[in-house]
């Protein structure tokens, strides 16, 4: 089985130079980049069958993930635009 990766840089290529810069000058947005990592790894553990849990739990993961995602791309999408005028 082939499992999608869900990092930032793969999840959001284009903004590869947005990421980088956010993570190194705000502080908030590197401590939820870190959170959204430590919650990927964790998914591709269980995933991968190096770790085991319930369902439920690996669903409230991929949720809290996903949350961190919209975040982060809400504060790259506003960082882009600011960057942009």
């Amino acid at each position: 089985m082939t499992l999608e990766k869900h990092d930032l840089i793969h999840e959001l290529p284009e903004s590869k130079d947005a990421i980088h810069l956010l993570k190194t000058s705000n502080n908030h947005f590197a401590k939820l980049f870190d959170e959204y990592h430590d919650a990927d790894h964790a998914v591709r553990r269980i995933e991968t069958g190096a770790e085991n849990t319930s369902d439920e739990h690996l669903e409230n993961l991929k949720k809290q993930r996903l949350n961190l995602k919209d975040q982060l791309a809400g504060m790259i999408r506003e960082h882009e635009m600011s960057a942009a005028n």
